[in-house]
């Protein structure tokens, strides 16, 4: 821990340095990758979304004593053929299962199969159902959440930072959030519920949390830098960037370590459910996030300003400086904040 803090004042002196900015382009090639990536896989494997986002039915049995999936599927599919069951443990003595939408009379007769196959009472075994067209509705509240937040980010990001391209970069990194958690559910075949985009939601609000922090510290850097000849544009941007990467390292640990916590307890100790839905897109989230603000959004801006006619005249000066000096075009050692 004592060189982790060590690292990080040299980070912030700038005796250290992650070329965010100078290898920007490699940044942005690897994130283009995997967006790419995140894009194609949901088009080959889809997505496992919840019974409310495409209707069915469902089972809830306490008390049982095998939780295992093979049990309750089978109890299922002997009954109904094409029901594809899904068994979900919901703690250590009960469990969910999922179907295709159920007549009445199917219905009834699973649950009757349920309670003798798992020798449990009647009322120990509850079914509910869920029709398509409630489903499309969540479907239609969720996408509109989605836009209505997005919308409103572009625009406080905007005001804020009284510059579109710091805004425009935060969005792109926001987006990326967005793409490639999306793509990671995909892929592992994450259930997508309400709850799990709750969480998601919450996780594009830590997200521009964590950009608006880094970006705050770039602004100050870059305040007045045309007047500025010990560093570039692209350099004072980089600072900036390291001066707050392990800021946004804590925060990201200090945010993932009780969600992990969360989804530990949620797991192993009571079951599949709300609360695991909810942690495990915070926890997949928060990772990107802190990735994407870091590696996306701070060196993309620096690329946005890179052609600007007063960026290019502060840079060349700084280059002929240093050359006139004698010094290579290097950033120097820095003791003390810009």
């Amino acid at each position: 821990m004592k060189r982790f803090f060590a690292w990080g004042n040299r980070l912030h002196n700038g005796e250290s340095s992650i070329p965010f900015v100078g290898k920007a382009k490699l940044w942005l090639m690897i994130t283009g990758v995997l967006v790419l990536l995140s894009l194609l896989v949901p088009l080959i494997a889809g997505f496992n979304f919840g019974i409310a986002f495409k209707g069915g039915s469902q089972f809830q049995i306490d008390h049982v004593s095998d939780t295992s999936p093979k049990k309750g599927e089978d109890l299922v599919s002997d009954v109904v053929a094409d029901s594809e069951p899904r068994l979900t443990p919901t703690g250590d003595t009960a469990v969910k299962i999922e179907t295709n939408q159920l007549s009445d009379d199917q219905m009834q007769e699973v649950r009757d199969a349920l309670v003798g196959g798992y020798d449990v009472k009647v009322e120990d075994v509850t079914s509910t159902f869920v029709g398509p067209e409630w489903g499309q509705d969540v479907t239609e509240k969720m996408l509109r959440a989605l836009v209505i937040f997005v919308g409103i980010a572009m625009i406080v990001m905007a005001l804020y930072f009284r510059t579109w391209k710091m805004s425009l970069a935060a969005i792109v990194g926001l987006f990326v959030v967005m793409i490639v958690t999306t793509g990671i559910y995909s892929a592992t075949g994450f259930e997508i519920t309400p709850e799990a985009v709750i969480g998601f939601l919450t996780v594009l609000s830590f997200s521009l949390y964590d950009t608006v922090v880094v970006f705050d510290k770039i602004r100050e850097n870059t305040t007045r830098f045309k007047d500025k000849r010990n560093l570039k544009f692209s350099e004072l941007v980089n600072l900036g960037v390291n001066q707050t990467t392990v800021r946004s390292i804590n925060t990201s640990v200090v945010s993932v370590l009780p969600i992990a916590s969360i989804l530990f307890i949620g797991v192993f100790l009571l079951g599949a459910g709300t609360l695991v839905d909810i942690s495990l897109s915070l926890f997949i989230g928060t990772i990107v996030a802190a990735a994407s603000t870091l590696f996306v959004a701070s060196p993309l801006y620096a690329l946005l300003r890179a052609n600007e006619p007063a960026v290019k005249e502060q840079e060349e000066a700084v280059r002929d400086l240093r050359l006139k000096n004698g010094a290579e075009d290097v950033p120097p050692v820095i003791h003390a904040e810009v």
